[in-house]
């Protein structure tokens, strides 16, 4: 299968830097989504008012919507961890739905993306575990009973472990095969509009895997907030 013509790459390839754009063509995507998130935050920073207009409500009822959905999960603790949460979210929502813009690609169609964000919830995990217990944390690696600790911290290490590879797969793989379902039928009947039902269900993918993501992430960090048992 050829590789699909992307705007950013065109304009990469125009300025000499053609194998760059084409190889790492989900970091330039990755640049371009956190632009419009960093845009998108200035525009409603600035635009922010006592009493709100359209645009703002729109948005203070998602991120307050989120955050109240968080807290009944975690407790008032957990608006702790809610601006790495609501930044995960929002930036796997955007990455999962410029893809299906003709001409674009979801950087969380690429396997490195995808692991970037489950190491950075893995260090965090255990950023917050350490904060709210100190160096008891270690004690949840080490089981119950002091002395099933050569058995249970190597269970709970690939355990952590296995989070990382649960988090990136699963959100690769979804977003992946709806980029490439996409594809195909775009290739063969694009022009009969065949694609539309597909577009509708990678809506639906697209923010059902950022609220997977977002809710696996915030059991892992309930998970580090709770007492070693």
């Amino acid at each position: 299968m050829e590789h699909p013509i992307f705007f950013i790459d065109l304009i990469l390839s125009k300025l000499g830097l053609e194998h760059f754009a084409h190889q790492y063509s989900h970091v330039t995507h990755t640049w371009l989504v956190m632009m419009i998130l960093l845009v998108s935050a200035l525009l409603f920073a600035s635009g922010v008012k006592l009493f709100p207009k359209k645009g703002q409500n729109i948005f203070e009822v998602i991120i307050g919507g989120l955050e109240d959905f968080m807290v009944e999960i975690t407790g008032p603790e957990g608006r702790f961890f809610f601006p790495f949460i609501g930044a995960v979210f929002l930036f796997i929502l955007v990455s999962n739905l410029i893809g299906l813009v003709p001409g674009f690609f979801s950087p969380t169609a690429n396997l490195n993306t995808t692991l970037a964000l489950a190491l950075c919830t893995f260090v965090y995990t255990h950023i917050i575990g350490i904060k709210f217990h100190g160096v008891k944390y270690i004690k949840h690696f080490m089981g119950p009973i002091w002395w099933l600790a050569p058995l249970m911290f190597p269970i709970e290490l690939i355990g952590h472990l296995a989070r990382i590879m649960s988090l990136s797969v699963r959100l690769f793989g979804n977003i992946f095969g709806k980029e490439m379902v996409l594809s195909i039928l775009f290739m063969l009947a694009g022009l009969f509009l065949a694609p539309l039902p597909i577009l509708f269900l990678g809506i639906l993918v697209s923010v059902i895997q950022a609220l997977v993501f977002m809710l696996l992430a915030t059991m892992y960090f309930v998970g580090a907030m709770e007492h070693a048992h």
